[in-house]
C-alpha cells in the first residue's frame, strides 16, 4: 500500500504538474501490522499535509476497513478487495468490494503485484492521474525484468476499475 501511495504522488508531481503529499504510519507491530499511507493531491497549495477525512479510502485488510471506514467524507468512494474485506452498510460512502486480488492472481499468478492492480483499479475508478503517468513512474523504479508484470497488472486493475465505476 505504501509503495502504491508513492507511486500515485510520485506520478501526480512529477508528470501531472498537480502538488502532492505522501506521509504514512505503521501499526506497533514491525511486519504485519497495520499500515497507513496518505496521499493529498490538488492543483493549488496544500496548507495542512495530514488527512482528516479522506474523499478517497482505499482498504486491502479486514483490519484497515474496521479502523478506518469511519472517517471517510459522506459521499466519498471506499475501495476494498472482497477477497480480504467484508464491507458492512453503515458507511455513507459509495462502498466498491472488487475483486482484485484474486484477479491479479488469476491473470498473472502473483501476489507481488496486488498493489499495483489496486492503484490500477483506483486510477480507473476515479481518473487522479493519467495511467502513462503511473508507467513513466514504474519504469524508473522497477527493474526492467519485472516491469512488464506490473503493466499488466496496472492494465488489469484499469480495467476493473473503468468496469465498476
Amino acid at each position: 500500500m505504501i509503495t502504491a501511495a508513492i507511486i500515485l504522488a510520485q506520478a501526480a508531481v512529477l508528470y501531472e504538474n498537480l502538488i502532492a503529499v505522501q506521509a504514512q504510519s505503521y501499526g506497533p507491530e514491525a511486519r504485519g501490522g497495520a499500515t497507513r499511507s496518505d496521499v493529498i493531491i490538488a492543483d493549488t497549495p496544500i496548507y495542512f499535509p495530514k488527512v482528516t477525512q479522506p474523499n478517497i479510502l482505499v482498504c486491502l485488510t479486514q483490519q484497515a476497513y474496521a479502523g478506518y471506514s469511519s472517517i471517510i467524507r459522506p459521499g466519498g468512494i471506499l475501495l476494498a478487495d472482497s477477497h480480504y474485506v467484508k464491507t458492512e452498510k453503515k458507511v455513507e460512502a459509495r462502498q466498491m468490494n472488487l475483486p482484485m486480488y484474486e484477479t491479479v492472481i488469476g491473470k498473472i499468478g502473483k501476489p507481488i503485484v496486488f498493489n499495483i492492480c489496486m492503484l490500477g483499479t483506483l486510477i480507473g475508478i476515479t481518473k487522479l492521474v493519467r495511467p502513462e503517468s503511473i508507467m513513466k513512474v514504474l519504469e524508473k523504479q522497477i527493474p526492467p525484468g519485472f516491469l512488464d508484470m506490473n503493466r499488466q497488472a496496472l492494465d488489469i486493475g484499469l480495467k476493473l476499475g473503468e468496469e465498476y465505476k
